[in-house]
């Protein structure tokens, strides 16, 4: 049970004004904003998780804490489109490479494992450069995050 910011007499949890002294108490925090004490660098950073990164970017997109911060935003763009990237060598270029191999030898199963590891690289660098709060631009995926972004405002 909360108490009085003037008086100390105790209120009641959600009252407006203390019933002994009339004092305007103080609005408590809402239990709803779960992403107050997370900075910007650090909901950028997150989104960059491998694989599980997409979740928190969703959520950084869907919050109101983050709503004018361009850079977070830019950030959670230009890793939900990593993540796509990775959908594509994962569902689309693996299949592909690996129904062609059934003709030859082995050699067209290395290129889906390459993309692999060639997007798994690019998701570390850009945790490296998020980390040192570095604003850093992919080739194609940040031109797509840096239109997203501006359409939204």
């Amino acid at each position: 049970m909360p108490y009085c910011c003037q008086c100390g007499q105790s209120v009641a949890d959600h009252a407006v004004f203390c019933a002994a002294c009339g004092t305007r108490q103080p609005a408590a925090k809402t239990a709803t904003d779960y992403l107050y004490g997370i900075s910007s660098r650090t909901a950028s950073l997150l989104c960059y998780i491998p694989i599980v990164g997409w979740v928190v970017a969703i959520v950084v997109l869907a919050s109101t804490r983050f709503r004018e911060d361009t850079r977070a935003r830019f950030n959670a763009f230009q890793g939900l489109y990593l993540f796509v990237a990775w959908l594509i060598v994962d569902w689309v270029l693996s299949p592909l490479f690996h129904i062609s191999s059934d003709f030859g030898p082995g050699v067209y199963r290395v290129f889906p494992a390459l993309m692999q590891v060639a997007v798994l690289c690019t998701w570390i660098f850009m945790i490296i450069k998020t980390a040192h709060d570095e604003l850093y631009k992919l080739p194609i995926l940040g031109d797509l995050a840096e239109k997203s972004v501006s359409e939204q405002r």
